[in-house]
């Protein structure tokens, strides 16, 4: 019986991820392709297998799009991963890296670095970043268990928003006062852009070894969402597996905040999902949640290119209008269900 149970789950799970992955490749091809100038695709298609150094438009696609494309990839598989571990860990359904203020926090001392330490490699920005994540989640709890009533799901949204917007705005004033220049303001407000080949030889290797780790504690997540007693009863080392999964939603928000800035939302829509097609087994939920975590930001991206051409629309507009729908929507669920 076992067994018939657990191969209609398989197959779905890889028919799922099969089909994320086909949208990944029509997206990459769609984002290539598109943008203030729309380049044929068969022209595309010529970048990749008869590149010619020449051709102003295998130039554009080789030089800009395409490590734009590969680093929405990357942000949004490390988003919604990172919002499906702390969604684990917390028990909290709105866990968000952005909505927690850990990614305006790494967005903070990203930019106070590079304000004081100008000229700072890759690997030091990223742990700069950390470290502000690491301050904006501890201030994030405390302000969450300051009084008597315990902590709550929406106390602690809401005690995320309110640092992630102290965050913001101390960013943005550095910014000015620094004269970091304009690509800053537009980096703030969540933009791929400006992405070149040498940001992601550095972040690329960080990126698959926490995305390798975040599938290894699958099993451990699990449990843990179950419960931390019943996790301990089953075998499960809850504070390693919590160390390490803090670790790795560190880093992931880091190197995310490092490409395209802070960007809320992704993490917190992603995993709901994806929950909803595969289930609760975060053996599934995680490699589900790096593929349409993929999706979900080459689409916004596109999105974002397109609807006021030539101009472009930052990611963190495109999903504060599909994200706050969505956030009002299971906040008001999770209120009812903890009354």
């Amino acid at each position: 019986m076992k067994q018939k149970k657990k191969a209609p789950t398989r197959i779905r799970l890889s028919l799922f991820l099969a089909i994320g992955v086909l949208l990944i490749v029509l997206l990459v091809l769609l984002s290539v392709a598109l943008g203030a100038a729309s380049i044929e695709l068969s022209t595309t298609w010529q970048a990749f297998t008869q590149f010619d150094s020449d051709n102003t438009q295998h130039q554009i696609i080789r030089s800009l799009r395409l490590p734009r494309t590969l680093a929405d990839i990357i942000v949004g598989s490390s988003l919604a991963v990172t919002g499906a571990m702390m969604q684990a860990t917390t028990r909290n359904p709105m866990a968000d890296s952005g909505l927690m203020g850990i990614s305006s926090g790494a967005a903070f001392a990203v930019a106070l670095s590079m304000a004081l330490f100008p000229g700072q490699s890759h690997i030091q920005l990223i742990i700069f970043a950390c470290i502000g994540a690491a301050v904006s989640t501890t201030i994030t709890y405390g302000l969450a268990m300051m009084g008597k009533r315990p902590m709550s799901p929406q106390r602690l949204i809401l005690s995320g928003i309110a640092v992630s917007m102290l965050f913001s705005a101390l960013s943005s004033l550095i910014s000015l006062q620094f004269h970091l220049g304009q690509s800053m303001t537009y980096w703030f407000s969540g933009g791929s852009a400006s992405v070149n080949w040498d940001d992601l030889q550095i972040i690329a290797p960080f990126f698959f070894i926490t995305i390798i780790m975040s599938i290894s504690i699958g099993r451990g997540l699990t449990l843990i969402n179950l419960g931390d007693e019943i996790a301990a009863g089953l075998g499960a080392k809850v504070s390693i597996i919590k160390l390490v999964t803090v670790i790795l939603v560190f880093v992931l928000s880091a190197l995310s905040v490092m490409l395209v800035g802070p960007i809320s939302f992704v993490g917190l829509i992603v995993p709901h999902v994806v929950r909803f097609f595969v289930g609760i087994d975060y053996r599934a939920v995680i490699p589900a949640s790096i593929v349409y975590g993929a999706v979900f930001l080459l689409l916004a991206d596109l999105v974002g290119r397109l609807i006021n051409r030539p101009n472009e629309t930052p990611l963190g507009i495109i999903f504060a209008m599909i994200g706050v729908p969505f956030f009002l929507f299971l906040s008001n669920r999770t209120r009812r269900e903890f009354e």
